[in-house]
């Protein structure tokens, strides 16, 4: 079986698909797959045309080219016509719940023009059985079988960090958009006068709002907002990051979650769409209105008494998170189409 899969948001700055697509790949390739890795270095995957030209055009082109049996899509999106039988992971349905505040164009296509396509893949893997319930609900008409949730796999890496906490440092880690909340944990920072707040991942306009509320609030000096930072970087911060806090409304996996845990860093979760699931008991999942119960929940763990909860969790996490395991189910939704 050789597969062509769409890896064109590893380009550039790799967010949560990036990470996905790069894990998946090599553990496909260690279970036996042959796996071409479709991109287009030149073309910037986060400018909306450039993306419509790869999804569209070179994609489907590429795919009929190389050889390969089945194409997965990756991304959430799909070409609307194409040689192959199709697998499509759909990570979530954010375009159609929590982006209303995106361009009319932008939610059109990653949002209503997509789901239409769902429908014509063959089968389709979403990140968590809350992502998979969500695009049951928008989409009825897709059959249940056909749609089967599997946890994507955190690198290894992750699993190897020697924490060295500081005591001081809360770790937001993904992109600074509306939905992952930010300006939350911003606004609980006056009180945590001991406490400086550390975010990586790439910017969107929301990250302008941040800066303001930071300003504002006399804290701009205690929240360093890194843009997107390296793989070296991250595990620095990941080994000595005291917290990592997740407060985001809407989330169809939570890289950021699984990370941590995987890093045997405390965490804290809002109890929004799928935190709780990828959370289970490892996390402190915390509801998202319950401001005092943050505050107090952050507090322990920049004092060290989530440190050693956390370091039990750590082995489970990463066995939990495992892209082999990842890998053959996936294989296995493959098989069901390609016969």
């Amino acid at each position: 079986m050789k597969i062509a899969l769409d890896a064109q948001l590893t380009v550039g700055s790799a967010t949560g698909i990036g990470e996905y697509v790069q894990g998946l790949a090599p553990a496909l390739r260690d279970a036996g797959v042959e796996v071409a890795e479709l991109r287009e270095p030149r073309l910037d995957p986060w400018r909306f045309d450039r993306r419509l030209y790869w999804d569209q055009v070179l994609l489907p082109r590429r795919a009929a080219r190389c050889g390969a049996s089945l194409l997965h899509c990756a991304s959430g999106t799909m070409p609307l016509r194409c040689r192959l039988p199709t697998v499509v992971t759909v990570h979530d349905v954010a375009w159609l719940r929590v982006q209303g505040h995106a361009p009319w164009y932008a939610r059109r296509y990653f949002g209503a023009f997509s789901l239409g396509r769902y429908g014509t893949a063959g089968a389709v893997i979403t990140d968590s059985a809350f992502s998979r319930s969500e695009l049951l609900d928008v989409l009825p008409t897709l059959e249940p079988a056909r749609v089967h949730a599997i946890s994507p796999g955190v690198a290894s890496v992750f699993g190897r960090v020697e924490r060295r906490p500081d005591g001081l440092t809360i770790l937001v880690a993904g992109t600074v958009e509306l939905r992952k909340n930010l300006a939350f944990l911003l606004r609980l920072l006056p009180r945590l006068p001991s406490a400086r707040l550390v975010s990586v991942g790439p910017a969107t306009p929301y990250l302008d709002e941040c800066r303001r509320i930071a300003l504002d609030l006399g804290v701009a000096a205690r929240a360093d907002f890194r843009g997107y930072v390296d793989r070296a970087t991250l595990m620095q911060l990941y080994a000595t990051a005291a917290v990592a806090a997740v407060p985001s409304i809407y989330e169809g996996f939570g890289y950021a979650t699984a990370q941590a845990l995987c890093a045997g860093v405390p965490c804290v979760v809002s109890d929004r769409a799928s935190l709780p699931e990828v959370a289970r008991e490892d996390a402190r999942v915390v509801p998202l209105e319950d401001e005092g119960r943050w505050l107090t929940t952050l507090m322990e763990a920049l004092a060290g008494e989530m440190d050693a909860a956390a370091a039990r969790a750590r082995a489970h996490s990463v066995e939990r998170f495992s892209w082999g395991e990842a890998a053959r189910k996936t294989i296995d939704v493959y098989a069901s189409i390609h016969g």
